[in-house]
């Protein structure tokens, strides 16, 4: 049998196993801790439902990851350290706040940035090619080069965790981005590492079958850190193995949960806010404020999902052809950043109307 055929069958035997790992978890995880993980608070700005509803999604996640990296070492005869370590802490984290153990956001935002920054430090994890010259000078100095590196994970994972409000919204973003990531790497021969890029495609599909359109399971903060966590560390590294590939067209790519962070970050601040708490001002309520006026809570829950990401599809999709010109790949991502201030503005004028 070779290569193609075994890791195909494989693939195949993993997507089985995620989902029934997924419909075990959905049915039984309402019984940890007393009920701990069900979601009951219908109040709060990112709640859409009017049910209890399992936060065990992370759980799910996590088991399906630990099996892959143990058949992924027979496979490949490799042990993924670097994805094990990140997965396991962030993992550790949200769940502390899955199971409503109390963990003020400040602390447990500290927590996370110690423990992301030890794992980037000894591993170490780097950035290799980056298209700014004093940035690429910088990062010879280890400790500059951790601290960048942190950054970028803690940005994608708080990206993650923040637009993780709705049917498939986070989940649906981070398929197309690991599809891109895995077509950048088949093409330039990264056969290896695509399989692993599959294997969280194939997750992703599994935990989408139980949440979209009518959710019988959220990511919960475990779920939303754990895969922000390896969609970060999956994108540093599609961006080491392929030079010829501009740092910014991976801007562009992770645009949409780098400039949420980013924006609810100052505009939290001007508006005199905790910029570390949730609000209803994020540009994911606002639309489906607006959807929802046409079709209802219920279905503007899952269409507000669909529209953000087609249209996140079809602005990135240039980037595409752009991504090997470093000059025009910069150009792309801050009109990236000024079209979404501009639909901000504008949904903004429209519900504050």
């Amino acid at each position: 049998m070779g290569t193609e055929s075994i890791e195909a069958s494989f693939l195949s035997f993993f997507a089985l196993v995620s989902f029934f790992i997924f419909l075990i978890v959905s049915k039984y995880s309402h019984k940890i801790r007393g009920g701990s993980l069900l979601d009951k608070d219908f109040t709060k700005p990112q709640a859409f439902h009017d049910t209890p509803i399992t936060r065990s999604g992370g759980i799910a996640i996590i088991i399906s990851f630990s099996i892959f990296f143990i058949i992924y070492d027979l496979l490949y005869d490799q042990v993924l350290y670097d994805y094990i370590f990140i997965s396991y802490s962030v993992f550790l984290v949200g769940f502390l706040d899955d199971l409503r153990i109390n963990i003020k956001p400040l602390t447990r935002l500290i927590i996370m940035i110690f423990l992301v920054f030890i794992h980037t430090y000894i591993l170490p994890i780097k950035i290799f090619n980056i298209d700014v010259p004093f940035l690429t000078l910088l990062m010879s100095s280890h400790i500059f080069s951790s601290i960048f590196v942190l950054l970028c994970f803690l940005f994608v994972i708080n990206g993650a965790n923040l637009i993780d409000g709705f049917n498939g919204l986070l989940t649906i973003n981070l398929i197309i981005i690991n599809i891109i990531l895995t077509y950048i790497n088949i093409n330039n021969g990264n056969l290896e590492f695509s399989i692993l890029l599959i294997s969280q495609i194939i997750i992703l599909f599994s935990f989408l079958l139980f949440n979209f359109p009518n959710a019988k399971i959220f990511l919960g903060d475990s779920g939303a850190y754990t895969l922000g966590a390896m969609t970060a560390l999956n994108t540093i590294i599609t961006n080491n193995l392929n030079p010829s590939v501009s740092s910014f067209f991976f801007c562009t790519l992770l645009f949409y949960l780098f400039f949420e962070v980013f924006f609810s970050f100052f505009r939290k601040i001007l508006e005199k806010k905790s910029p570390i708490h949730p609000d209803n001002k994020h540009l994911h309520m606002l639309s489906f404020y607006k959807i929802s006026n046409f079709y209802g809570e219920s279905r503007g829950n899952y269409l507000n999902s669909i529209i953000i990401n087609f249209l996140y599809l079809i602005l990135i999709l240039p980037g595409l052809y752009l991504m090997k010109d470093p000059q025009l790949s910069r150009y792309w991502f801050f009109i990236l950043l000024l079209i979404y201030l501009l639909i901000y503005s504008g949904l903004y004028r429209l519900t504050k109307n």
